[in-house]
């Protein structure tokens, strides 16, 4: 009988640990990556009064260089799953090494992607369909910003290591500290230097550089606080990127899933573009909350593993799921408490209205099916399931393609194709849960 009435305690103490490590480190994962998309809407609010020309310029660079460093999102992914095994097995100076690699594979394909983009600016902004008037402005600001994407990229890989020593506290310091230092030197040099458009991009190349130096800070104290090299090691390079490449199919695979609902809402007319896109950046936007519980379960996960507790990786991944399915709720259940406030904020088109709220309620009931979706997926990354992702996100996409695809051919509106969204929830949701549920993704150890 004791040991009957100790189960169930013990479970609820599992359960409060649970709770405090998902929130101690999804929350401030959460601020640091609503910080992001502030960098632009400094940007853009700055610019944007410099003239239309410069505004369409900067919206054309911003999206070839959102778009860049996206791709490369996976040095943060699979930087935090590697460093948190080894902090699971207790060995930090390995640890710390690991993240030296990732970092030194930032630097790298940072330099590559500058010796690409430079030359190649003006073709980049005309494959765009910059117009005449906001080329230049387009060119200018992308050759200035891209000296900035090695920054970028080791922001990224250094943002994965402390995610993987458990950290996600001091990301968030830094992006705060750089979203405040770009705001300040954007409005500096655009208007005290009169350097316009150039003047934002090289306030937010500074930026860039002090957040990726305060990084290199944190982690260089760490290497020789615990005696970990610093030295580029080629054999750990080449593991991080072998690594990473799973997760590249997998994001690029997600990229062109976006890009296809956004070629099919285009089909369908002005109002459903316009409606598609004011929809999009809410999705977005409530991705960034589902996205902070998934970075928690990816260094998480990792640390379990690492530690060899496969038990206590299961029960934090059901916790997380149902942390995930809280937080899905609560979203669709806000969405359409304040569809009537939010849409009036991007239009006051009646027709973009119209058409929008029956999809808004889509994007609503599928909250929760996401907040499944983004914790399992950290769960799987945080695990280095890289390579199952990878497959599962393409059959995602080769479901979801012909089935968005005929939405105007059957004479669907955007209330469709948003279904056609939730379909591609549910894939994923499935894809995932069937691999969580058979366990092939416990794989103990400093290394998978």
């Amino acid at each position: 009988m004791v040991h009957m009435t100790q189960a169930p305690a013990r479970r609820r103490a599992d359960r409060r640990q649970h709770d405090r490590e998902i929130v101690a480190l999804a929350v401030p994962a959460f601020g640091s990556l609503v910080a992001e998309p502030l960098f632009l809407m400094a940007d853009t609010a700055i610019v944007g009064h410099l003239g239309t020309a410069q505004l369409a310029g900067l919206g054309v660079a911003s999206a070839l260089l959102m778009t860049a460093v996206s791709v490369f999102v996976f040095l943060a992914y699979a930087t935090t799953a590697a460093v948190a095994r080894r902090v699971g097995a207790g060995d930090l100076p390995s640890a710390i090494r690991q993240g030296m690699d990732g970092i030194w594979l930032a630097l790298l394909l940072g330099a590559a992607l500058v010796a690409v983009a430079l030359p190649t600016a003006p073709h980049l902004v005309d494959l765009f369909g910059a117009s005449d008037a906001a080329a230049p402005y387009a060119t200018t600001y992308l050759r200035i910003s891209v000296l900035g994407i090695p920054a970028m990229l080791v922001v990224l890989a250094a943002t994965g290591v402390l995610r993987g020593l458990q950290d996600t506290k001091t990301p968030l310091y830094v992006a705060i500290a750089g979203f405040v230092a770009n705001g300040a030197l954007n409005a500096g040099l655009v208007y005290g230097a009169d350097l316009g458009i150039a003047g934002s991009a090289w306030g937010t190349v500074i930026a860039q550089c002090g957040m990726a130096a305060a990084y290199l800070v944190v982690v260089l104290r760490g290497a020789r606080k615990h005696g970990a090299s610093l030295r580029p090691d080629a054999a750990g390079i080449r593991a991080c990127a072998q690594a990473g490449v799973p997760l590249l199919v997998r994001t690029l695979s997600l990229r062109a899933i976006l890009m296809i609902a956004t070629a099919v809402a285009a089909r369908l007319g002005d109002a459903d573009i316009a409606a598609h896109q004011i929809i999009l950046s809410l999705w977005s936007l409530l991705a960034f909350a589902l996205d902070a519980i998934a970075i928690a379960g990816q260094a998480i996960i990792g640390r379990y593993l690492g530690a060899g507790d496969a038990q206590g990786a299961r029960e934090a991944c059901r916790r997380m799921v149902e942390w995930g399915i809280a937080v899905g709720v609560v979203l669709g259940v806000l969405v359409v408490i304040t569809r009537p406030v939010f849409l009036p904020v991007f239009t006051s088109d009646p027709a973009v209205k119209d058409v929008a709220l029956p999809a808004l309620i889509i994007v609503a009931l599928s909250q929760p099916i996401s907040g499944i979706v983004f914790v399992l997926d950290g769960v799987l990354m945080g695990a280095g399931d890289g390579p199952y992702l990878a497959w599962a996100m393409l059959l995602t996409l080769a479901v979801f393609s012909p089935v968005a695809l005929l939405v105007p051919v059957l004479g669907g509106g955007l209330t469709a194709l948003w279904a056609t969204m939730t379909l591609m929830m549910t894939v994923r949701m499935l894809t995932l849960w069937l691999r969580t549920r058979s366990g092939r993704w416990i794989v103990t150890g400093a290394t998978r």
